[in-house]
């Protein structure tokens, strides 16, 4: 399953990224790697883009990037 995937209130564990090069880097920067937990907290009423909790503070992701990491 993937971070755009998952559904509001629901707290996942990430498993994989699979994007490469500046993508991948830039989610890794913003605090998302690999067994860190993320809380989804709401989509927006379009589904793009999603606002996550993850180590502490929130983040809204776009639904490109949400795709791209793998999540159980």
């Amino acid at each position: 399953m993937t971070l755009k995937e998952a559904n509001v209130g629901q707290t996942v564990k990430v498993i994989k990224i699979n994007g490469q090069g500046p993508v991948k880097r830039r989610i890794m920067d913003m605090g998302i790697t690999k067994g860190i937990e993320i809380y989804v907290r709401k989509v927006a009423p379009l589904g793009d883009p999603v606002e996550v909790t993850v180590r502490g503070y929130e983040l809204s992701l776009r639904k490109e990037d949400a795709k791209i990491i793998e999540v159980e």
